[in-house]
């Protein structure tokens, strides 16, 4: 009875302690409606760290502080879970929006950020884009996909419960440190192609793993709310850095803590040291783990004790042994000179099946390395043969002169470039993958991109002719591609590192603070436009690039421009004008008769090459959703020409010097002419290259354009320009009435 008694107790203790751990006073409420509340949260003032981690109990659900926002689960590891609505947008038959079910979702915590490791950007229907709002500072940041289908999905098998791929779904990763977000869904056409099995766009955010898409969601999405995940942190950046820089408990980890910072900018998180277990942020916790009662490195065959003490453990050998105890140290043997010549012969066999033992563990071992090492080798040969390796071989083997110029990698070289892949080698990610900077064993810098193709024998078809039609292209304003590794469950793709950034970092000023020239873009556009130009008419198959943007144009240290990224890119037969395509690119800079009839052709390249040409003549990014006029740069553009206030969006510093003038106003209207909405009405890509490289000559030679040279475009530009841009102030009557003619042919042509 009495023992019984003493276990009792001892459970008693634990469960006290396991309590206090949860709550910092025994007053203070552990559990609400099934969810615990670890401290620093608390219901009630007194029982949290702060306002901040304050919770409200109605006795079966638990609300983050006076809100009307469920919690659903709070983890020591940082992170939040609360449910979120769906945004909805439906339409009846007639185009009309069915007002009850057509909302946007806002979240205001400005205490936590949506976790962006935790959750993910959904987008469901197939006539929907959605948008996610939301503020880093002071500043309002948008992003979103978009999701189109002419048909519809039909559940089967194999489609229901798939992750959500982009076909009547789409998904994204969110952007780090968002705070107080607003979910919107929209449709491009009321949903009126695809009313009969479609007749509403959905848009949510989701914790990772919670949402499993099914086309029977088209018809109806059976939930309005979805869980997502808050990173939660102790709001103080420099309590962290103080705490450790002066070693004394300046933060609210318990002595038995460390603290790790979140961001420079938010705070800290608290983590119990090695060898200790529990709440690192309540004084009582981060208890000792007591190794001995688990797998240790203690030599217990030997007869090797283990003692546990706060924070570690020890090993020692027993009286009549010598050694330190550990298994990876000097073990416990029987010490022979305390024992008599007898022992000896029993110390000899015992060593003898030690022996045995070892021998037989080193050849287990030894196997099963080899057997590893085989089964390695087999994955490896099948993950080549199922990318096409064996296909793409004999293929390169046929192009005379260019197999050599293709290498085919392993996958140990690209491991050992990349340092196996790590996170901090990431250059950037998108739509086809994501691209690592690798250093090879002869210390050549590159570019190695990690691509989503796998499996998918037409997938596996388009890739291996991309990369023979890439091996071909030797052209000094097109990213070269040196080579690829099939060996990987996915592709790898092997190409020149260019060290420069993106031509979107050099020309947004948020992003960079040295001006570029206009005579450096202008060298740029030339240059990008005539490689699109080499793509189109030039390659022995014609390659659409079908994402051309500013982020997909690299430059190198003398800003030379590397058009980039063909993993969206389509090979087009000599035979064929078009083709049709699931429509695909990025916002901004898609080409409106693409988006709409799904059917690709050269003209697509040629709008979005015409959004670069604005960017560069306006240094404004290709969709900003706090432009007050128009978030569309293309749109604004057109409105801007068709107002006669070109020169009020121009980028200020290029109207600077005098002799701009002309080649920005024949540049603009060359840009115009790209981002007609008619593809026939845009020029080709070898036009605009032609008539790119024909400024820059004129500019390099001054003596083809004497005074009664100027062309009447450029008399009237001289005139019109506003003094302050430098404008000059006579020209000829003549020169004034042809351009304005032209003007009106531009702007009415144009529409």
């Amino acid at each position: 009875m009495e023992m019984m008694g003493l276990i009792l107790l001892l459970v008693a203790i634990a469960a006290t302690a396991g309590e206090a751990q949860l709550s910092l006073y025994r007053d203070c409420p552990h559990k609400c409606g099934g969810v615990d509340i670890p401290y620093p949260f608390g219901v009630g003032d007194h029982c949290s760290l702060n306002k901040f981690f304050n919770l409200t109990c109605n006795g079966s659900k638990l609300y983050y502080r006076s809100s009307d926002i469920v919690v659903s689960n709070i983890s020591l590891d940082g992170q939040m879970d609360i449910p979120f609505y769906v945004s909805p947008n439906c339409y009846n038959q007639a185009g009309g929006k069915i007002r009850d079910k057509s909302f946007s979702a806002s979240l205001e915590i400005s205490a936590f950020p949506v976790s962006s490791s935790a959750n993910k950007f959904v987008s469901v229907g197939c006539d929907t884009y959605g948008y996610l709002n939301s503020f880093l500072g002071e500043q309002n940041y948008s992003t979103g996909c978009l999701s189109r289908c002419n048909g519809q999905l039909q559940p089967t098998a194999e489609n229901t419960g798939e992750t959500c791929s982009g076909i009547g779904c789409c998904q994204i990763d969110i952007p780090p440190r968002m705070k107080n977000i607003t979910i919107e869904s929209y449709s491009f056409d009321k949903h009126q192609n695809v009313w009969a099995f479609n007749n509403c766009s959905y848009a949510f955010v989701a914790k990772k793993g919670s949402f499993n898409f099914s086309p029977r969601y088209l018809e109806h999405l059976p939930f309005e709310e979805l869980p997502l995940v808050l990173d939660w942190f102790i709001a103080n950046a420099s309590a962290c850095q103080e705490a450790t820089a002066l070693s004394t408990p300046n933060s609210v980890c318990n002595t038995r803590a460390t603290c790790q910072n979140y961001t420079t900018e938010f705070g800290y998180r608290c983590l119990c040291k090695r060898g200790y277990q529990g709440n690192p942020y309540h004084p009582d916790g981060c208890q000792d783990v007591n190794e001995c009662d688990k797998p240790n490195d203690c030599d217990i065959k030997g007869h090797a004790q283990c003692n546990n003490f706060n924070g570690s453990h020890s090993c020692s050998c027993p009286p009549g042994y010598t050694g330190d105890g550990y298994l990876n140290g000097t073990r416990c043997t029987l010490d022979a000179t305390l024992h008599s010549n007898p022992n000896l012969l029993s110390l000899i066999i015992a060593l003898g099946v030690c022996a045995t033992l070892l021998v037989g563990f080193t050849l287990v071992s030894m196997l099963c390395w080899a057997h590893k090492q085989r089964t390695q080798k087999l994955i490896r040969e099948r993950n080549f043969e199922r990318n096409g390796g064996n296909v793409l071989l004999q293929r390169l083997s046929q192009q005379q002169g260019y197999a050599d110029r293709t290498k085919i990698f392993n996958q140990v070289e690209l491991q050992n470039a990349t340092d196996n892949f790590d996170e901090d080698r990431i250059l950037g990610r998108g739509g086809q993958g994501t691209v690592y900077k690798g250093i090879l064993a002869d210390n050549t810098p590159v570019a190695i991109k990690k691509s989503r193709v796998g499996g998918d024998p037409r997938q596996i078809k388009d890739f291996i002719n991309e990369v023979v039609v890439l091996s071909q292209i030797n052209h000094r304003n097109v990213v070269k591609l040196l080579g690829c590794c099939l060996e990987t469950e996915v592709p790898l793709l092997v190409y020149e590192f260019v060290d420069n950034g993106t031509l979107l970092d050099h020309i947004n000023p948020s992003k960079n603070e040295f001006f570029i020239s206009w005579e450096t873009r202008l060298r740029i556009a030339a240059e990008t436009a005539e490689a699109i130009s080499y793509l189109h008419s030039a390659a022995s198959i014609p390659i659409i690039h079908r994402d051309i943007k500013s982020t997909n144009i690299l430059l190198d240290h003398n800003h030379r421009a590397k058009v980039s990224d063909f993993g969206a890119s389509r090979l087009v037969p000599l035979d064929e004008t078009q083709a049709a395509t699931v429509v695909q690119g990025t916002l901004g800079y898609l080409d409106p008769e693409y988006l709409l009839t799904g059917q690709l052709n050269e003209k697509s390249d040629v709008y979005s090459f015409g959004v670069v040409l604005v960017e560069l003549l306006t240094g404004n990014k290709a969709v900003e959703f706090n432009r007050p006029e128009q978030p569309n740069l293309a749109m604004s553009f057109v409105s801007s020409i068709k107002e006669d206030r070109l020169w009020e969006i121009l980028d200020r510093q290029l109207l600077d010097q005098k002799k701009n003038a002309a080649q920005l106003k024949e540049v603009a209207f060359l840009a115009r002419r790209c981002i007609r909405i008619n593809g026939e009405e845009r020029p080709t890509m070898k036009e605009v290259a032609m008539e790119l490289e024909g400024l820059i000559a004129m500019e390099r030679h001054p003596w083809m354009k004497g005074r009664d040279a100027i062309s009447e475009e450029t008399e009237y530009l001289l005139v019109h320009v506003p003094d302050e841009y430098g404008a000059a102030s006579t020209s000829n009557s003549s020169g004034y009435d042809t351009m304005q003619k032209q003007m009106a042919f531009e702007i009415e042509d144009g529409r």
